[in-house]
């Protein structure tokens, strides 16, 4: 891993290049974020580094956490990352920025997908709904139907697919490109859509 930051997603927009082509981007506010911890396989027993996002006013802080900063001896962040194996040498203290990347850069981008709260099979699964067909259901089109499996084994198997909660999970994608960087407003242009709501975390790495 040779560069990783912390962001917030702003949205979505468009760019058009020289040839007309129109690209498709998510627009992340990354950085800056101060090295809090650098861990190393002598101390630890792993090597990694701890960034920390978004400032955070000290009196929010308990005590524990003060600490935590003021040994550092950098500002209180409201949000916390260990990221393992950063190539770049950093120390603490020192403040990473977007202007780590540039265009062409391949990212991976993990965060939380949007929650959809509990949900049914249509749309949870994409059933296509019993309709007028006899599968256990005859007034209620959205419902699974039947989900038994006769006599034997006599249960419902593990793995399902039924209703249940949807979204609201961990969730990665690779092989983001990086289209444009901006570094005087922290903003990072990535090619393709993230997932996330607006203003949700991401861990932004740059793949070797």
């Amino acid at each position: 891993m040779n560069a990783a930051i912390l962001g917030k997603k702003i949205g979505m927009t468009s760019i058009y290049t020289e040839t007309g082509e129109q690209i498709p981007c998510t627009v992340f506010e990354a950085g800056p974020c101060p090295v809090v911890i650098v861990r190393t396989k002598e101390n630890d027993g792993y090597s990694a580094v701890q960034l920390g996002y978004e400032e955070l006013p000290e009196r929010k802080l308990n005590k524990p956490m003060k600490g935590h900063f003021s040994k550092a001896g950098v500002k209180p962040t409201r949000h916390l990352k260990e990221f393992r194996d950063l190539n770049n040498q950093v120390n603490v203290g020192d403040v990473l920025t977007v202007e780590q990347f540039k265009a062409g850069d391949k990212l991976r981008i993990s965060g939380t997908s949007i929650g959809r709260g509990f949900q049914g099979v249509v749309k949870r699964h994409h059933f296509g709904g019993v309709g007028m067909t006899t599968h256990g259901q005859s007034d209620r089109q959205r419902h699974p139907g039947s989900v038994g499996a006769s006599s034997y084994p006599s249960r419902v198997i593990k793995g399902l697919r039924m209703a249940g909660r949807m979204g609201g999970k961990r969730a990665t994608v690779r092989n983001l490109k990086v289209i444009e960087v901006i570094p005087e407003q922290n903003l990072l242009l990535v090619k393709g859509s993230v997932p996330g709501p607006k203003n949700a975390i991401v861990e932004i790495i740059k793949q070797k």
